[in-house]
């Protein structure tokens, strides 16, 4: 097991909080530098990949530029940018809402759908970091983040 004091080569911490903040930013960028690792053979950055998830949750109806924003994990994403790398790469598809002629309606294409299929069948290593921690360790951690987010 890494200890954060010596990934960091850090012995000391003002108080156990402020040693809980830099173990959760540590271990996000962690995590944030394994998931780029994993997407770099199917071309796809973290934020797109994101993007293919909302549109498949979706599926087969399609939804705003706007809600993909509301949806992202990454707030500061510019998503109409990443919508239309994925369109030239025929990922998804864009078209104009027929409600209302201003807005634009996102769908995923086959395309799309096959090649987050092809991710998911390559997570077998992603998914073993997680297995690491027991079912109840998994649930726990998940009530303790939330609260510390509530």
């Amino acid at each position: 097991m890494a200890k954060l004091e010596d990934e960091l080569q850090q012995k000391n911490f003002t108080d156990d909080s402020q040693r809980l903040a830099v173990n959760i930013m540590y271990t996000f960028s962690w995590l944030n530098t394994m998931n780029i690792q994993r997407l770099k053979p199917f071309g796809l950055s973290p934020q797109q990949y994101n993007i293919l998830r909302i549109l498949r949750g979706q599926h087969p109806q399609p939804v705003t530029v706007n809600l993909l924003k509301e949806r992202m994990l990454d707030k500061m994403s510019n998503a109409s940018r990443l919508v239309e790398k994925l369109r030239t790469k025929g990922l998804l598809e864009r078209r104009t809402c027929p409600d209302d002629r201003r807005a634009v309606d996102v769908l995923i294409t086959e395309k799309g759908l096959t090649l987050l299929a092809q991710i998911e069948r390559t997570e077998v290593i992603w998914e073993a970091k997680f297995k690491q921690l027991s079912a109840e360790d998994i649930n726990i951690l998940n009530e303790l983040l939330d609260r510390l987010r509530g």
